[in-house]
């Protein structure tokens, strides 16, 4: 579609946006009135929220409207899928330019529709709103069927440490990104549509899990809210973790060791949980450390050591490291 969205208008721009929408059983009414409704069998509704701003969170030169949408989608179902829920809804709040063309915000809404799709879900409505900046803000459903949610605070020593999805993928392609580059591909899809593991969500919490966290700021950091949480010290061993051969040859390239993007890159939005000792893991999972008794280190050590290096992601920091 030709023109930009101020010519379109609002209620044209949300005719051109729920066009391209699908539905899903779980979608009683979809958008169109004033609220959608959504089946909760579990009769308890997981919900999460996320914003996404242009230049902060994403940059028109470095990813398409698609890619925003894939990932708007991406990290916000992930965290549903995290508490061990099944993503059932997304909601869209978008603000946009007057003068950006009508094409950006119909890609946005591809991407979403369709990262939805991968994860079960749908676009069920949401707002649009004329500013002098792109953001977009998602709000995603879940729902628990029957479960009981998997939070950070249920971690017990001697639980085991698994991880199932990418790890310094996205961190990687940022850094490629940030250098004018746009190869190794596979790293630089990492950074603009994260794969999050959405079916391992709920089955870890069939599988037993005591705690569970989507790694969104970065290994280090998302474990350590799991630690505070259940008030337990975690170890990482970097030995149980692989580094792609690829990771490697970026990492030299650009004079980084490739371990910082694992252990606080994110963005990759993995699951990570901790698991009884005696629980058999599929092969998706792979354990890499273990839950102990509080100490005088840090909530979470590498190899038994404090992790010098910065990293991991703050909002309110000045640069991401």
């Amino acid at each position: 579609m030709k023109g930009t969205v101020g010519e379109l208008g609002e209620f044209g721009l949300i005719r051109e946006l729920t066009s391209r929408l699908t539905t899903t059983p779980a979608v009683r009414i979809g958008p169109g009135d004033d609220a959608a409704v959504v089946a909760a069998p579990d009769r308890r509704v997981v919900a999460s929220t996320d914003v996404l701003l242009e230049g902060r969170h994403f940059r028109r030169d470095w990813s398409t409207a698609y890619d925003v949408g894939r990932k708007a989608a991406a990290q916000n179902l992930a965290d549903i899928a995290a508490m061990g829920a099944v993503p059932t809804a997304l909601l869209l709040a978008l603000v946009v330019p007057g003068e950006l063309p009508v094409t950006w915000p119909s890609e946005l809404m591809d991407g979403l529709r369709d990262e939805c799709q991968v994860a079960g879900a749908a676009v069920v409505g949401g707002d649009v709103v004329r500013g002098d900046t792109i953001m977009v803000s998602i709000t995603a459903l879940g729902d628990l069927r029957n479960q009981e949610p998997v939070t950070r605070g249920g971690a017990q020593p001697g639980d085991l440490v698994a991880v199932t999805g990418w790890l310094g993928w996205s961190a990687a392609g940022f850094a490629v990104l940030s250098r004018g580059f746009r190869s190794p591909r596979a790293f630089v899809e990492a950074h603009r549509r994260p794969e999050p593991p959405y079916h391992a969500g709920p089955a870890a919490a069939g599988l037993g899990a005591t705690s569970m966290c989507d790694v969104s700021d970065g290994l280090i950091a998302d474990l350590g809210h799991i630690a505070e949480a259940s008030k337990v010290r975690i170890d990482i061993r970097s030995g149980a973790i692989d580094i792609p051969s690829q990771m490697n040859d970026i990492g030299q390239a650009v004079g980084v060791d490739p371990m910082q993007w694992v252990l606080t890159g994110g963005e990759d939005h993995a699951i990570v949980a901790t698991f009884p000792p005696d629980v058999k893991l599929p092969a998706r999972w792979k354990v890499i450390g273990e839950v102990l008794n509080p100490s005088a280190l840090p909530r979470v050590t590498v190899d038994g050591a404090p992790w010098t290096a910065q990293g991991g992601w703050d909002h309110f920091a000045d640069i991401e490291s």
